[in-house]
């Protein structure tokens, strides 16, 4: 291939990454189709992401944060975002997929809004299968260093709510649609690391 060749390639490649924003980790490097942590951006306010059943039962999964910050959690896949760049876009509907081998749940792992809870008059981020109506959300960027994630309903796309933290009854900190937003970094995970998370 010829040198001119490369340099439109990079051209292009820098010219959509400016037009639509990447997402970036914490080095600074723009994020593609592999693994990553999700963090929090304030250190002292628990750990990683995980999987945890609901209501003291082990299944049905809900997407929760863990407790301590030394605990990174289990990685996250992105994909099916609908403009045609390889890297992560910032603001475009996307799925995000818990990144484990199994669960003793025997259920898909991709993130999904709940049904409402009338208990706790919340809506929670939960764990199944893909769905249009339900499992799309959006990374923007919010401040210098941090992102957060939003839900936008496909026919109120204007009305997007927010991804917070929710505490309830016993602690668990559980991922909901909220005002506040949960405010998160990105840490690539390696394949090892990958393969090796479990529930």
């Amino acid at each position: 291939m010829s040198p001119t060749f490369y340099f439109v390639l990079a051209l292009t490649a820098v010219l959509a990454t400016t037009t639509y924003g990447a997402v970036l980790d914490i080095n600074g490097d723009t994020i593609f189709r592999d693994s990553y942590y999700v963090l929090p951006v304030i250190r002292g306010q628990g750990g990683g992401l995980s999987l945890r059943g609901r209501g003291g039962k082990p299944c049905p999964l809900d997407i929760v944060q863990r407790s301590s910050e030394l605990e990174e959690g289990i990685p996250v896949k992105f994909s099916n975002w609908k403009i045609k760049v390889a890297f992560v876009p910032e603001s475009w509907n996307l799925n995000i997929e818990t990144v484990v081998r199994a669960t003793i749940c025997i259920q898909s792992t991709y993130w999904r809004v709940g049904e409402f809870d009338e208990a706790r008059k919340q809506n929670f981020v939960v764990a199944g299968p893909q769905d249009s109506q339900k499992s799309f959300f959006q990374i923007q960027k919010c401040g210098d260093d941090a992102y957060k994630f939003v839900f936008c309903p496909p026919a109120l796309e204007t009305r997007c709510s927010n991804v917070g933290i929710f505490v309830d009854e016993v602690g668990v900190r559980r991922l909901a649609l909220t005002s506040e937003p949960f405010l998160v970094v990105f840490k690539k995970a390696n394949v090892t690391e990958t393969l090796s998370k479990t529930m």
